[in-house]
């Protein structure tokens, strides 16, 4: 766990801080667990990468809801704190827009948060819910996608991937739910004002165990390049 957090934090140029934030969030346990089809529906090697910038759960404790909070609220109070949001996604997320127009058919769609993944060189749509994972909620992502290939997406882009954010999910559920969905989704939970179980704190290793292991990394591939 130490080896990843040293690896992960060469790779991303972290300072301290993030670094801290990133442990005490329990990153490594969460990083690449959200349930998604992308192993049927993206090419490899663009499934694995896809599958690893997707988290389960994300963690918004840095947002202040109240029990009474809509999909509105949580969607404000993310913009207010966009850059804690970035640090939370993920390196390779640009940020596109919040509540961006999609016109199908003479209708007006809104796709609650819409993302650039550098990396994967694709567009990520974003839908935020504040209730437990239903259903309907993969049919409709699904044709948000559709639309986004149709009306946004360059020659050059992938195809574009969507993220479920709700409170709770059936694991199985949500399986099943995107067995048959053809555009490559993700369903993932999201906590806020929730303190890391103590069962966990104690398999984290400190910031110091850790600004050891990257002093000893940068001393060894100083070696290397003499």
């Amino acid at each position: 766990m130490r080896l990843w957090y040293v690896e992960e934090t060469v790779r991303n140029g972290w300072s301290r801080n993030v670094l801290v934030l990133q442990i005490e969030s329990g990153l490594f346990q969460r990083q690449g667990r959200a349930v998604t089809n992308f192993q049927r529906t993206l090419p490899k090697p663009q499934s694995d990468l896809a599958q690893q910038i997707l988290k389960d759960p994300y963690n918004f404790d840095f947002l202040r809801l109240t029990r009474e909070a809509t999909e509105r609220d949580l969607e404000r109070e993310l913009l207010v704190h966009l850059r804690r949001l970035l640090i939370e996604l993920g390196s390779g997320f640009a940020f596109v827009g919040s509540q961006v127009s999609l016109e199908v058919g003479g209708e007006d769609f809104r796709l609650d948060l819409l993302f650039y993944h550098l990396k994967l060189r694709c567009f990520v749509v974003i839908d935020l819910k504040m209730g437990p994972f239903r259903l309907e909620y993969a049919g409709k992502m699904n044709f948000y996608l559709s639309a986004v290939d149709d009306l946004m997406r360059h020659l050059e882009d992938r195809p574009s991937i969507g993220l479920v954010l709700c409170k709770s999910k059936n694991g199985v559920v949500a399986e099943y739910a995107l067995r048959d969905v053809a555009k490559p989704l993700g369903i993932a939970e999201f906590q806020h004002l929730v303190q890391l179980p103590e069962q966990l704190k104690g398999t984290l290793p400190s910031i110091e165990e850790l600004e050891a292991e990257l002093g000893q990394a940068e001393l060894v591939e100083g070696e290397v390049a003499e």
